[in-house]
């Protein structure tokens, strides 16, 4: 359920908009040119050390600029309505590394596409705690994707959502750690609660800085008999690439 704050902004968004998240003019929650910002194809990236497990991970911007305002505002801040253009940005990662699996499968000389060969591939967010939940008062990374599948759907391309992993235990704060510490931080803290065995996978999140989370939750899945194809997020942090 959403918060006072976040039920407030989302009324505002669908009667009286808000200033732009990314550029703050007046009148609408995004407008046209910071919209534009995050409307980039999704390209391949990879941290600088990558952590082990890492899946191969695509993105549409770094965050930075107008991408950063826009993310923190819809994931601090309750701008809901902000899901709609960052699902987007996201569906596009999603799709990205949906065809280079099948282009891959058909430069090894396969004559199906790999994704159909093995079923509906399932997009799958990287958790936040119940408790991150409850204090921002929307599970953010749960409603881009939501928006991200139903933009594949309109691609003409299968896909379905499962929230497939919880935080099993706490975890502190990543700001300001190492990528060998944020590792450590995340080492065992996601466990599978959905059947995932034999089921391509790709994981969502927001943001990749390390990839310590997104590593993670890859390894969780594969635990549970996962074939994580791919990481999909919507910005990567500059420094790190």
């Amino acid at each position: 359920m959403l918060s006072a704050m976040g039920l407030l902004d989302t009324v505002l968004d669908l009667v009286l908009p808000q200033a732009c998240a990314g550029c703050g003019i007046r009148d609408r929650s995004l407008c046209g040119p910071c919209g534009e910002l995050l409307g980039g194809a999704a390209r391949q990236v990879r941290p600088a050390p990558a952590p082990p497990g890492l899946p191969p991970l695509w993105t549409v911007s770094m965050y930075e600029g107008v991408a950063r305002a826009v993310i923190v505002a819809h994931k601090e801040r309750g701008r809901t309505a902000l899901a709609r253009p960052l699902g987007r940005a996201l569906a596009r990662s999603v799709l990205a590394v949906l065809a280079a699996l099948e282009a891959g499968a058909r430069g090894m000389g396969g004559s199906e596409s790999a994704v159909e060969s093995t079923g509906v591939p399932v997009v799958v967010p990287v958790p936040s705690s119940a408790a991150v939940v409850r204090q921002r008062g929307h599970d953010a990374t749960g409603r881009m994707a939501a928006v991200a599948v139903r933009e594949i759907h309109a691609a003409g391309v299968r896909a379905v959502r499962v929230n497939a992993l919880r935080q099993r235990r706490h975890v502190a704060d990543q700001a300001g750690l190492s990528g060998t510490a944020r590792s450590a931080n995340l080492a065992g803290a996601f466990e599978v609660v959905s059947p995932v065995a034999g089921r391509r996978v790709v994981v969502a999140d927001d943001v990749v800085t390390s990839g310590a989370t997104l590593a993670e939750a890859a390894r969780a899945l594969r635990a549970a008999g996962a074939d994580v194809v791919g990481g999909a997020t919507v910005a990567a942090t500059p420094r790190r690439w």
